[in-house]
């Protein structure tokens, strides 16, 4: 201040010295003899956007300059001008500013004036969350408002939850622990005390979307059961090979119906517009066991599509392949339903228990290898066959629908008369079982009677086949041939279930040489066993089946324990029919499920063990109501007290009438006794 003092000073005797010319002053007393400034005071503006911005006007008279000191932190006071101002900031509260006036003699006089800084609450106060389209769990928030300096938002989800502070324009975000209903609240902060906050609710739910691997914490796999399925989520109890996951899915099939299983609603409809394979890891007690895949509508059942297949591999992973090519991709599929051994009833035990994972929607196949059944219609499989023997087998449209993709196969002039086509290697092994040994092709043929032999191998072991053969019965029209590889052709190994037949190959017109004739062929498939139905052939080893007789006139059978197990019979079981005393004519009869197929096969043949030769045996179909409609041959046992094949030729039947029940009389026309010379066993009734 001393400095400003003498400043001023010499202003003063500068101005007073120049105006005088000639005379010359010494005595300044008069500049130094009055007051210094007074009624100093200071006037505020406090600008109204809760910036805190003050912008400070001094006054004062005598006073030529001032120094403001602003009460808070600030240690340097801002120096002005009379008639000037100045601008500060401040936080919201009260402040003690201080005014320094300085007059024209260097003299200071000091105030002090009282300031209130408040800050208004802000308005408009609005913010958004968001949803994470790529996870369910975590949000983010924006915020706006007028007035704010800043927002603080809480999430909702922990007590005593520290809120995270963010600028307008700024994003925050949250990921969630667990699904719930949650209270967002965001504060809008003035700078000060006034606030202003908003609360809005915001639902976190993780639905189940594909793929399915059961590892996620926060998705309910809500599994339905349906009479008798029971899926559970469990820890992995089989890490190793292609499954090395934490968390899988247990399905337990127990008594309830065939088809008992289990249903899973997805989130979102599946999306088959570019992929239709599905895929999903199975871990099974058993090879051969069938798992049925279906997809639903989540309103309509209706509206589903399903595939089976049956597995290949027992007591380790394998990953199965459901072929969705054909599916109408049209319709709205949200459920996926598991029903494993469908027909088949559960009992609960570790014979069916499955584990299953990793449920997804891909266009592969395993190593681009094709799975059954071969139909010529997936764009992304490899149908691409090995002709040997001088074939030639190319692609081709169905000569009856344009819009059939089939295989066409000539066998060219000079052809060998074991010229064949491979189909390469299969994505699993051909689920072959002791009851299921049956294959189907379409074909085309152009001419029936031309055998088509069907050979089975294991992928680069050929000492590992199997093969058996029909003929065709159509000329120029699609029929289906069945292969039942448990008749294998003379000469060749055996089916044996312990091999991996995984190739498969097919011969037209095999045993002739070339001549230039075409074949259509498709949709190579393995024949599931259909529920087990009382119908011929009979051989009465059906634990589920009634092999209910119904004796008449002193006729009696009954179902035993083969007590001649050898030569051509060492089933286990087989009908015992005791003739006793009543009629001549006395027997029994038992009622097929459904009426006996006499189209194509007119011959029957039955295993006897009669007590004697020249027994007569007579072997009569009729309908099921009417039984003035039947048919009947009587033939006489060549053998005592050993299995023989005894021939029945019925090629006269009349194929118009249906006929239900078989009736069997031994020795017609004399009465039994019920000794062991009126006892005979039989056996395996069936057409050939």
């Amino acid at each position: 201040m001393r400095t400003i003092k003498y400043w001023l000073t010499t202003i003063v005797l500068a101005a007073f010295f120049a105006g005088c010319e000639k005379e010359t002053y010494d005595d300044v007393a008069f500049a130094q003899a009055g007051n210094g400034p007074e009624q100093l005071s200071a006037m505020f503006e406090i600008t109204q956007d809760n910036t805190g911005l003050v912008t400070i006007t001094p006054n004062g008279a005598g006073a030529i300059a001032y120094d403001v000191f602003f009460g808070d932190n600030t240690t340097t006071p801002a120096k002005v001008a009379a008639g000037k101002n100045t601008t500060h900031k401040y936080a919201e509260g009260v402040y003690p500013v201080k005014l320094v006036g300085y007059g024209v003699n260097g003299k200071a006089t000091e105030a002090t004036q009282q300031l209130t800084v408040s800050f208004r609450a802000p308005e408009a106060l609005d913010f958004t969350v968001t949803v994470d389209p790529a996870n369910s769990m975590k949000v983010s928030v924006t915020a706006k408002a007028t007035y704010e300096t800043n927002f603080k938002v809480y999430f909702g989800d922990v007590a005593d939850e520290m809120p995270v502070t963010f600028l307008e324009g700024e994003t925050v975000t949250h990921t969630y622990a667990a699904v719930g209903n949650y209270n967002v609240k965001v504060v809008a902060q003035s700078g000060g005390a006034a606030t202003t906050e908003l609360v809005k609710a915001v639902a976190i739910v993780n639905p189940v979307l594909l793929p399915v691997t059961f590892e996620s914490a926060t998705v309910n796999y809500e599994w339905i059961n349906f009479d008798g399925g029971g899926v559970t989520i469990i820890d992995n109890p089989q890490k190793g090979g292609i499954n090395t996951s934490n968390k899988v899915a247990r399905m337990i099939k127990s008594g309830g119906q065939p088809w008992g299983g289990s249903v899973l609603t997805l989130g979102t409809p599946i999306d088959f517009s570019a992929n239709k394979i599905f895929r999903m890891k199975v871990f099974s007690p058993r090879v051969g066991a069938k798992v049925l895949f279906k997809v639903e509508n989540i309103s309509d059942g209706g509206i589903n599509y399903e595939k089976e297949v049956a597995t290949t591999k027992a007591n380790e992973w394998e990953d199965l392949v459901f072929d969705y090519s054909g599916i109408n991709a049209a319709n709205s599929y949200h459920k996926i339903v598991l029903i494993f051994d469908n027909g088949t009833m559960g009992n609960g035990s570790a014979n069916f228990t499955f584990l299953f994972d990793d449920i997804r929607l891909t266009n592969v196949l395993p190593s681009s290898l094709v799975t059954l059944p071969i139909s010529f219609e997936n764009p992304n499989a490899n149908y691409s066959f090995t002709d040997f023997g001088g074939n030639i087998t190319t692609d081709d449209i169905d000569p009856t629908n344009a819009s059939n993709k089939v295989k066409k196969t000539t066998k060219p002039n000079g052809a060998q008369t074991w010229a064949g086509v491979t189909m390469g290697q299969l994505a699993a092994a051909i689920p072959f079982t002791a009851t299921n040994t049956k294959m189907s092709v379409r074909v085309y043929s152009p001419a029936a009677g031309l055998a088509v032999l069907l050979k089975a191998e294991e992928k680069g072991n050929s000492s590992k086949s199997v093969e058996t053969q029909t003929v065709t019965t159509v000329a120029n029209g699609w029929e289906t041939l069945e292969f039942n590889f448990a008749n294998n052709t003379s000469g060749t190994p055996a089916l044996n279930l312990a091999n991996n037949y995984d190739m498969l190959s097919i011969f037209f017109d095999f045993g002739n040489g070339g001549s230039g004739k075409v074949f259509y062929w498709d949709d190579v498939n393995f024949v599931t066993a259909a529920p087990a139905t009382l119908s011929l052939p009979l051989n009465f080893e059906s634990a589920t089946l009634d092999y209910a007789f119904t004796n008449f006139d002193g006729g009696n059978v009954t179902v035993v324990n083969n007590p001649q197990q050898g030569g051509i019979n060492t089933s286990s079981k087989v009908a015992k029919m005791v003739k006793g005393a009543g009629q001549t004519w006395g027997g029994s009869y038992i009622t097929l499920d459904a009426p006996i197929n006499f189209a194509t096969q007119k011959i029957v043949k039955m295993k006897l063990y009669s007590p004697r030769v020249g027994a007569k045996v007579l072997l009569k179909v009729e309908n099921l109501t009417d039984g003035g409609k039947s048919f009947e041959k009587e033939v006489t046992t060549t053998v005592a007290n050993a299995w023989e094949d005894l021939t029945f030729d019925f090629s006269a039947i009349n194929t118009a009438n249906t006929y239900q029940k078989v009736v069997l009389i031994f020795d017609n026309g004399t009465a039994g006794d019920g000794t062991a010379n009126y006892t005979f066993l039989f056996d395996d009734i069936r057409l050939n």
